[in-house]
């Protein structure tokens, strides 16, 4: 296909009008609702590494995979006036020196707790700082700072635009390699396939094992619609006027347009985790927001308690129930659901080294997921209201709904429209909730081990994102928080830590 222009007959302009319009790809409807002011999102992630870091490798490292993906050596440009603007992706030649900082950091000498109380305030101010719309949407911090997890630290800070958190975090690890073996990729469990009950059924010939598997793809078909609708029936009600009740964790983001967010993470066993899914015949997502619902009780039942102080409300009956909760509290998390046919890291690696294609994009949905907040005499009790709830919301298409809907909005009534819709519906709800597979042996970004991952995001109407990532034998819990909200997220990961605990031990006195 070839561009004419009339009254030129340069060949060397035609090719260059060529190149320009192949080089320019349009936003997607996502990544578009991702640039809007009112919904503003960033990906950042802490990395910890077990030596030294040396930037001009990593820098090396970066010229040969990353900026050969088109999203992360393209800029972003807006054409055309306000109202009718389209935005588009346009190629672009990275200097990788310009996206790779090192600051000076004059505390290699202070404590452990010193560095990483100047880590949670360097990532802090991060989340204040817009990236460069002139340049490709994004940063790799390199810090020479020691931590009690790390010897030094790097922080990855990505537009959402550029992709959704399975996307971005694949192509991160399809750029690392097995310590062990540098020339292969990072693996990750494989998710097990138990044969369902169906399928054994389907394996007998007899004609009662035939009309029996009928009735249960029928019934299970009715079932999935029926959640499905009343799944619509509660998006809807919470983006018009369903909202959660007011708790100490929940933020009130009309009162302000933008906020410096905190970040801070903790590192568990993820042997005790399985431990608990394999005895409880759960998956390893069942027990995280088993645990999750028991941490946000426990967290709340302090703060309550703290607020009871405070005002002079506590008495006797109070101290006797030792409840100081509301009986009811209804709140809800935002669950991201990725919906994308898996796309594997070895994918992304040809993509980057052979320039081959492979899919890419913001293909999330969510779901609202109902904690079940409330003191429980048996610690179990919050692993089984979890799962009875996650169950049935595996049996809806809700996720695939919402993203949907969201893309008919968009098409219908424009990404601003979009936009308030969603953070609307979100601003209803109470927090943010995401978990993610890691890999299963150590890996090396260009030769720095790593010992942990902590990703996370940020500039959605929540004071609270929980982030899970699984890594070798371990579990990094992210939090991200409104620090006006709540000013001690280390007390928060305490009860996370301690409510794991309390489920092990119960599991463990359950078996002996």
């Amino acid at each position: 296909m070839e561009i004419k222009i009339e009254g030129d007959t340069s060949e060397t302009r035609t090719v260059r009008k060529y190149e320009e319009v192949e080089q320019e790809i349009p936003l997607s409807p996502a990544a578009r609702v991702f640039h809007a002011p009112k919904f503003n999102c960033y990906v950042i992630t802490v990395v910890g590494f077990k030596r030294k870091i040396e930037p001009h490798v990593i820098i090396d490292g970066l010229k040969h995979t990353l900026i050969r993906h088109p999203r992360f050596s393209s800029k972003l440009v807006n054409n055309g006036k306000k109202k009718r603007q389209t935005q588009s992706w346009v190629r672009t030649n990275v200097v990788v020196e310009d996206h790779v900082i090192v600051p000076d950091i004059k505390t290699q000498n202070k404590e452990n707790a010193n560095a990483e109380a100047f880590l949670e305030s360097y990532v802090s101010d991060l989340t204040t700082v817009p990236l460069d719309m002139s340049k490709p949407l994004w940063e790799l911090h390199l810090l020479d700072l020691k931590t009690s997890e790390a010897e030094n630290v790097g922080v990855m800070k990505f537009h959402h635009s550029l992709g959704d958190g399975m996307s971005l975090m694949a192509l991160v690890l399809a750029c690392m390699r097995k310590t062990s073996n540098p020339d292969e990729l990072p693996s990750l469990p494989h998710k097990n396939q138990p044969s369902s009950r169906s399928s054994r059924l389907t394996a007998g010939s007899s004609s009662d094992s035939r009309f029996l598997w009928l009735v249960m793809v029928l019934w299970s078909a009715i079932m999935l619609a029926l959640n499905t609708f009343c799944d619509a029936l509660k998006v809807i009600a919470t983006t018009t006027f369903l909202k959660d009740t007011e708790t100490p964790i929940k933020g009130d983001f009309r009162l302000s347009k933008s906020k410096r967010m905190c970040l801070v993470h903790r590192t568990v066993s993820l042997d005790d985790i399985k431990l608990i899914k394999n005895t409880m015949k759960m998956t390893v997502n069942d027990v995280v927001l088993g645990v999750s619902q028991a941490a946000l009780t426990q967290y709340l039942e302090r703060r309550y308690g703290e607020t009871k102080k405070k005002v002079g409300e506590e008495d006797v009956e109070s101290k006797r129930n030792s409840n100081n909760m509301p009986k009811r509290i209804r709140l809800r998390s935002a669950i991201l659901v990725n919906l994308r046919p898996n796309t594997g890291i070895q994918d992304l690696a040809d993509m980057m080294a052979k320039k081959s294609k492979c899919r890419w994009g913001n293909w999330i949905g969510y779901i609202v997921f109902p904690f079940s907040i409330g003191l429980c005499d048996d610690p179990l009790e919050h692993l089984r209201k979890a799962k009875r709830i996650i169950d049935r919301k595996k049996n809806s298409l809700e996720a695939v709904l919402t993203y949907i809907t969201g893309k008919f909005i968009i098409k219908l009534f424009g990404v601003e429209v979009a936009a308030n819709i969603i953070k609307r519906a979100l601003s209803n709800t109470t927090m943010s909730f995401s978990n993610l597979i890691g890999p299963i042996e150590e890996i090396s970004f260009y030769g720095h081990p790593i010992t942990y991952m902590a990703p996370s995001v940020y500039g959605h109407p929540h004071a609270l994102t929980m982030h899970f990532q699984s890594y070798m034998n371990q579990m990094t819990i992210s939090f991200t928080v409104d620090p006006t909200v709540i000013s001690d997220p280390h007390r928060l990961l305490d009860d996370w830590e301690k409510s794991l605990q309390s489920i092990k031990a119960a599991v463990q006195e359950r078996g002996s």
